[in-house]
């Protein structure tokens, strides 16, 4: 009796038979429960922020308290990915949430808002390697042809931190105070911390010789995102795009690159092995997916909101509960992706579709004016999530299987990395573009950015301010669907290479074409 062929494009490999551990959802609770930390605790100060002030004073340096997380958290990111591949992962993983724990309680004991700044770096220190760590261990735990069946608990943990994250903010902050936005971490930190200790089983990396750490690889990558993100969030706020102090930081972070370059092109264990980029070009593409992806994701989250509230009249208070539409067609898409993955191995459409969608959702979302209803919105948003549950974790993948398991750490430190980067360029982008709309009679002399409001306006004030916002969001989308346009290009190089069977197993090599017979 003969074996059934693996069909075209596949090697059959004895690692296919094997199974995952019975256990590995219990185990991937503990993980996501730490991702969700990270993401929560990235957007839970915004709706604290008001009362902070209040408290602490330091107006001035408010937009820090969010920004030297983020900073923190993508500079950091790299460098736990690469100390995961060389040393023992469920060990910096855990060291990553006992550094964010103590962060947290120093930050709600915070006595000034300088304070409160330097403890949000160091909690974005921890955060960096939650993140870098939780994708590393699925990409070690789960293979990719499995990895599927459980991508929505990923995509659940992601729009639960996405949506949850002001929702709880401004819960704990109204019933509690807001230092309490800080210490609920430590309980369900705890509860990770010996949820992983017990269950999570993960083999130390085994590496021949002596380690060595690539100090002058970390210090020219750090320098080189810190200029790019510092440029991102003062360009066209702080700065004009055209400044000297803009162009001066787009000339450190391209020289600082450069230097990278060089660095790890001769170091024993690069902080960012060029490998992982030039092995096969699938990886490149998806973190083009990734990075486009990130600028619709942030884009959207922050801009439908205020759409929403100033346009259509929304309350405020449940501004997270608007991108509820946006969620549901992220967890509908990446379910049936991942089930669909899993089951016949393929995955190139999905990046297509998504990118598709995304395109078509963020030009639908341009079209809105003044008289948008809003079912018509939710109906645009659904297209959008859908877009992302088709792209983003799928893009995790496609990238963790272009790599050998020894740069698993790496690669997904930099798929967070390219995310995080566009969620932030997109920002910047995005805001430059809704200061430049909203301006005149519509919006108040000194209000700045989103956050300008319009209740004390006269009608024809306000009514100047609505137009001005739906103008705005207008550019923004319209921005964000030529931008999609990129991601759609990527997706259609990408080529569909066999997904590993079993973790530890090398990247499956594309089947050589067959010769025709003679």
């Amino acid at each position: 009796m003969t074996s059934p062929s693996p069909g075209p494009g596949r090697q059959a490999t004895t690692a296919d038979a094997l199974e995952v551990p019975k256990n590995i959802r219990w185990v991937l609770l503990g993980i996501m429960l730490a991702l969700l930390l990270s993401m929560l605790d990235a957007l839970i100060v915004g709706t604290a922020m008001p009362t902070v002030v209040a408290d602490l004073g330091g107006l001035n340096h408010m937009a820090w308290v969010v920004t030297g997380y983020t900073l923190a958290t993508a500079c950091s990111t790299p460098v736990w990915g690469k100390l995961g591949d060389l040393f023992n992962r469920k060990t910096m993983f855990l060291t990553s949430i006992v550094l964010f724990l103590v962060a947290s309680v120093l930050c709600g004991l915070a006595p000034s808002m300088t304070w409160l700044i330097v403890f949000r770096v160091i909690q974005g220190l921890g955060a960096g390697g939650m993140g870098a760590g939780a994708f590393a261990l699925i990409g070690a735990l789960l293979p990719p042809r499995e990895r599927g069946r459980y991508q929505g608990m990923v995509a659940t943990v992601m729009a639960i931190g996405q949506l949850g994250g002001p929702l709880l903010g401004g819960f704990l902050t109204g019933h509690f105070g807001w230092r309490w936005a800080f210490y609920i971490n430590v309980p369900i930190g705890l509860i990770c911390i010996a949820w992983c200790w017990m269950l999570l089983r993960v083999p130390a990396a085994k590496r021949q010789g002596k380690v060595t750490v690539d100090w002058w690889g970390i210090t020219f990558l750090t320098g080189a995102i810190s200029a790019v993100i510092m440029a991102a969030t003062w360009a066209g706020s702080t700065y004009a795009w055209g400044s000297w102090q803009i162009i001066t930081l787009g000339a450190v972070a391209v020289a600082l690159l450069a230097a990278l370059i060089a660095t790890e092109r001769r170091v024993a264990e690069p902080l960012m092995p060029l490998r992982i980029y030039s092995g096969h070009r699938n990886f490149p593409l998806a973190a083009v997916l990734l990075t486009v992806t990130g600028v619709a994701l942030f884009g959207a989250t922050l801009y439908l909101p205020l759409y929403q509230q100033v346009v259509q009249g929304a309350s405020a208070a449940s501004s997270g509960l608007l991108l509820l539409p946006m969620m549901i067609g992220t967890l509908i898409t990446s379910n049936i992706a991942g089930k669909v993955m899993t089951a016949t191995g393929r995955y190139k459409i999905f990046p297509i579709l998504g990118s598709v969608f995304l395109v078509v959702g963020m030009g639908l979302l341009s079209t809105m004016g003044t008289d948008a209803s809003r079912f018509e919105t939710s109906a645009y948003m659904v297209i959008v999530g859908a877009g992302t549950g088709f792209t983003l974790q799928m893009s995790n993948t496609i990238a963790q299987n272009a790599v050998e398991l020894r740069d698993i750490g790496s690669a997904s430190a930099a798929t967070n990395l390219f995310r995080n980067l566009g969620g932030s360029l997109g920002i910047a982008v995005f805001a430059s573009l809704f200061a430049g709309a909203v301006t005149g009679a519509g919006r108040p002399h000194g209000e700045g950015g989103p956050a300008g409001g319009a209740e004390h306006l006269s009608a024809a004030a306000r009514q100047a301010y609505i137009s001005d916002v739906a103008h705005a969001t207008h550019l923004i989308f319209l921005t964000g669907a030529l931008i999609g346009l990129a991601a759609l290009a990527a997706s259609l190089f990408i080529k569909e290479i066999p997904l590993r069977g079993k973790p530890g197993s090398a990247p499956a090599k594309p089947a050589e074409p067959a010769t025709a017979p003679s």
